[in-house]
């Protein structure tokens, strides 16, 4: 019964299909005569002998092997199945279809920022997603396939996480001066890092075909300090704020000593936060230019008579509060 059951068909099919799974290699067992190859919608099949590429097959349905494969093979076609022989070949599954992957930074990543005379730059954290597909059946097999098994979504991410720190440096430094609205940016520097991923992936048969980013994020401490400094300095006197939340940190329940230290710790991640908040507001009415207005028959003047600072056309002085109409 077992010299018998040697001669028995076999189907050669995806055995193992996941939607994570990029490519998949079938080599379990000797093609026999009468065998089928079975190819599914959003697949393709490569067979491979003595590691060499015999044939691409991608029009899915069932196909006899001896009368419909073994004819397009380069160097099998002349094979005729004997009473005791088969092919030991190899047959590698392709996902040809589109998978999309989410990416987050492990760590914070610190960006070069010289406007805040920070040394370590402004540590931020993004996420979001990245779209891939198999582009090159020859480079993936040369690269990847000839030694493994399969090739998963995790393993194209780890690949891409490697490079990705780097290039959302790259790109945020490129396309954005502004670092307190890097998000009006963010189609930017993402097109930007999704050019330079697929140069790299390339190269191992896999194309890059879309990269967003969802979300670029400061630490907590700063992004309050941005958002208080942003809300302050567009209906008061930043110097009151600045005054004011030293005092706060100095009279602390912590006491006095431990206050003193924490806010020493801090003063770093304030200025900045103070520098940035003042950058968004400034983003936001950069664009007025610094003439007179009128508001009935009186002008607003160019600079506070109190304390010289710049009206920018407000009726109040932003720094000392004056009426100035």
């Amino acid at each position: 019964m077992g010299f018998f059951s040697s001669q028995f068909s076999n189907v050669v099919e995806w055995e193992e299909y996941r939607d994570d799974i990029l490519f998949w290699k079938w080599h379990n067992d000797e093609i026999k005569k009468g065998s089928r190859l079975i190819i599914r919608a959003g697949q393709d099949a490569i067979f491979m002998y003595n590691g060499k590429v015999e044939g691409v097959f991608r029009d899915e349905g069932s196909f006899d092997v001896e009368s419909d494969i073994i004819p397009f093979l380069s160097t099998l076609k002349g094979f005729k199945f004997g009473f005791n022989s088969g092919i030991r070949a190899e047959v590698l599954f392709i996902n040809t279809k589109e998978v999309t992957i989410k990416w987050g930074t492990k760590n914070e990543i610190n960006i070069p920022a010289p406007q805040y005379n920070l040394p370590g730059g402004i540590p931020v954290r993004a996420f979001g997603t990245f779209s891939c597909k198999i582009s090159d059946h020859q480079a993936l097999i040369d690269k990847i396939a000839g030694i493994k098994d399969r090739f998963t979504v995790d393993d194209v991410k780890e690949r891409v996480m490697a490079k990705l720190d780097q290039l959302i440096m790259k790109w945020i430094v490129k396309e954005s001066s502004d670092m307190a609205n890097l998000m009006s940016r963010a189609d930017a520097i993402a097109r930007g890092i999704a050019e330079d991923l697929d140069m790299e992936m390339t190269k191992l048969g896999i194309s890059i075909t879309d990269m967003t980013i969802q979300s670029i994020s400061y630490p907590k401490e700063i992004q309050d300090m941005i958002t208080k400094v942003a809300s302050h300095s567009m209906v008061g006197n930043m110097n009151t704020y600045r005054d004011v939340t030293v005092v706060s940190a100095m009279g602390s329940e912590n006491g006095g000593s431990n206050a003193m230290g924490n806010m020493a710790q801090s003063m770093a991640g304030m200025q900045m936060g103070m520098m940035m908040g003042q950058q968004m507001v400034n983003s936001m009415s950069g664009n007025q230019q610094a003439q007179p207005t009128q508001t009935g028959n009186s002008a607003v003047p160019n600079f506070c008579p109190d304390c010289g600072a710049k009206t920018n056309g407000a009726n109040f002085c932003g720094n000392c509060g004056k009426k100035l109409v």
